[in-house]
């Protein structure tokens, strides 16, 4: 892929995260990359070896700290590129004694592409991502066909995408290309998965504004 500038990745106010790899650095839930050429060994970084979700922008945690709170049997990896949001989510983490979940702090997009290794993940949850509003902007959009490739290749056979927005036109690009893809297949999203609501889904219904979920499953 070339050589890759990792400033370009991490944001300036944190170059710091390039670090040596650390399965687990005491006091904290942030995982601090030593490579973004080389894919993560995701099982060294938590106490136990379990099936892998992927939150990919976990903006104020509110969901990925409720699911792993009532997930022990899985590990969460919360991708975010905001540090204070990364170090709110660490420390609730922390105070909640989460050893299943782990944090990193990337684009999500690039995660995907160079990161995460091949059928290594059980679910990828994508909720209320930018929506890019304007027609010119459409193209920064992170769910788009490519990425439903990215998501075919980190995902395990029988691995669902689940993805959530109050965006109308952002939610038919979301359905138009992971309808188009034949590695995936539509099902419901399961009803405890829908009862975690995120604080931006919180804000929009005391609004009354809408949301709208889906789920693909890779056969």
């Amino acid at each position: 892929m070339g050589t890759v500038n990792p400033n370009s990745l991490v944001p300036e106010d944190d170059r710091s995260a390039i670090q040596p790899p650390v399965a687990h650095r005491p006091g904290t839930l942030i995982h601090r990359l030593a490579s973004i050429t080389e894919r993560l060994a995701a099982d060294g970084l938590f106490v136990r070896r379990q099936p892998l979700d992927v939150d990919l922008g976990s903006g104020d945690g509110s969901f990925i700290l409720e699911y792993a709170r009532r997930n022990p049997e899985r590990n969460l990896l919360g991708v975010e590129r905001l540090l204070g949001r990364l170090r709110k989510i660490d420390r609730r983490g922390l105070r909640a004694g989460l050893t299943n979940l782990r944090l990193v702090r990337i684009e999500a997009s690039y995660l995907l592409e160079f990161l995460l290794p091949d059928e290594s993940v059980r679910s990828l949850h994508v909720y209320f991502p930018d929506p890019w509003p304007k027609r010119k902007q459409r193209r920064n959009r992170l769910i788009n066909s490519h990425l439903t490739e990215l998501a075919r290749r980190v995902l395990v056979p029988g691995g669902t995408v689940y993805l959530r927005t109050d965006d109308a036109d952002y939610f038919a690009q979301m359905t138009e290309v992971f309808g188009a893809n034949r590695a995936f297949r539509s099902e419901e999203t399961p009803t405890p998965l829908l009862e975690i609501i995120t604080d931006f889904e919180r804000d929009f219904l005391a609004k009354g504004i809408p949301t709208r979920h889906a789920a693909y499953r890779r056969d």
